[in-house]
């Protein structure tokens, strides 16, 4: 019988993963120098990552509880990364924001380019957990 409790705390941390693998292209096809477009992208990456955080820490906890360290500690890991990756994220976000409304013309190209590294992040880890899913599944 496969690890029921892991393959979920699995699922439930993937979910805020794929919100943002499915929204954030989305945002590809609008332009980035509108104020409330930039707003909703900020958000979203906003919420992205504190939904990472708390759904990686009950993951660690309760698979831990179920005593598997290993697992744990890289749900952990993902769950600290994007503790860490929101502060960053936002901050330099939020500067190339102010840039462009300070009327920077390379301000909306470097803000697109950190649109991408955070899709981009967000498929490798999105790639990682799918690819610990046969490990995480296997029977105890």
């Amino acid at each position: 019988m496969p690890d029921n409790i892991a393959l979920f705390a699995t699922i439930i941390l993937l979910l805020p993963m794929f919100y943002l693998l499915l929204a954030a292209p989305a945002f590809l096809f609008v332009r980035l120098d509108i104020v409330p477009v930039t707003r909703l992208l900020r958000g979203m990456f906003d919420s992205y990552f504190i939904a990472v955080a708390i759904a990686g820490a009950i993951g660690t906890l309760v698979v831990l509880a179920d005593r598997r360290p290993v697992l744990a500690l890289g749900i952990g890991l993902i769950a600290a990364f994007a503790l860490v990756s929101r502060r960053w994220f936002l901050e330099q976000m939020d500067a190339r924001i102010r840039d462009r409304d300070s009327g920077d013309v390379t301000a909306v190209r470097r803000l697109r380019r950190l649109h991408w590294g955070g899709m981009l992040s967000n498929a490798v880890q999105v790639g990682a957990v799918l690819a610990w899913i046969p490990e995480i599944a296997a029977v105890s």
